[in-house]
């Protein structure tokens, strides 16, 4: 088995792609063969008409708690920032289904990047969380001082950067860092739920354009984004999800929406207005 396939484990069951980060014995700490073969899953679920929700979890007692130390180590005698993705780290932004991070544990500098590229966070009551860059002489890295302002405003997103203290579970979820929290025994079983009634309820093709409008339109103008917004709803009412919508709601009847086409697995953000 490849380093990247043991690093990270996938399950498949009734919709939904579980994605284990599978380092435990380091925390979950992010790594070369864990970036490749999350990423490589994150595009085989986007792709495949199996999965319509992911869930994305740590192993052990971690969800993960930020970059390997041996490597930073490296990095901090040779200077060698190379990086091990061959993706950008915000590649989860652009997978055309929604994400569900699952956080069981520690969750430290790209850990937390990575829950925060995410749609939906939900914490176990054992979650921790910290930036940790200013207590390692870094600055806030790969779009977190971007991510963390519009997440949870610019107060506590300056603390959290500045002082890169813990933040335990329950103040997570006040300052909106975390969707839900949840006892740790219940954790998967509340992720499963939420993926389920999306898998169950929802419309892959407008998942996935929800998904796309929110992030781009949060660097965009209101009149822009409401007039964007009418062209994609004008578009939206000659689609056949509107129709099964429309049908099973007035039938009283789970809705049969169709599979996501392979070519709308990934969004192509558009970076003029993001």
């Amino acid at each position: 088995m490849a380093d990247s396939e043991s690093a990270v484990l996938a399950e498949v069951s009734d919709g939904i792609m579980t994605i284990t980060l599978n380092r435990p014995d380091h925390g979950n700490a992010w790594n070369g063969p864990m970036v490749r073969g999350y990423f490589n899953l994150l595009e085989q679920a986007s792709r495949s008409p199996e999965v319509r929700a992911i869930i994305v979890t740590g192993a052990g007692k971690a969800f993960c708690v930020g970059g390997d130390g041996a490597k930073l180590q490296a990095v901090a005698q040779t200077g060698d920032i190379k990086s091990a993705a061959d993706q950008p780290y915000w590649f989860p932004l652009s997978i055309g289904k929604p994400i569900i991070a699952a956080i069981n544990g520690a969750c430290f500098g790209i850990g937390l990047q990575q829950a925060l590229v995410s749609d939906i966070r939900i914490a176990s009551a054992d979650a921790k969380f910290s930036t940790a860059y200013a207590r390692r002489g870094l600055v806030a890295e790969m779009g977190m001082s971007w991510l963390l302002p519009r997440l949870v405003g610019t107060g506590h997103a300056t603390d959290l950067l500045l002082s890169a203290r813990l933040v335990r579970a329950a103040e997570a979820e006040r300052m909106g860092l975390v969707n839900k929290v949840v006892p740790a025994s219940d954790l998967m079983a509340e992720a499963r739920a939420y993926a389920a009634m999306l898998v169950e309820n929802c419309s892959p093709f407008a998942m996935r354009a929800i998904k796309q409008q929110s992030f781009e339109d949060l660097t965009r103008r209101f009149h822009d984004s409401f007039e964007h917004s009418v062209k994609l709803l004008d578009e939206a009412f000659l689609a056949p999800d509107f129709k099964e919508g429309m049908a099973s709601w007035q039938e009283r009847r789970p809705p049969q929406f169709p599979a996501l086409p392979p070519e709308l697995a990934l969004i192509a953000h558009d970076h003029s207005a993001s």
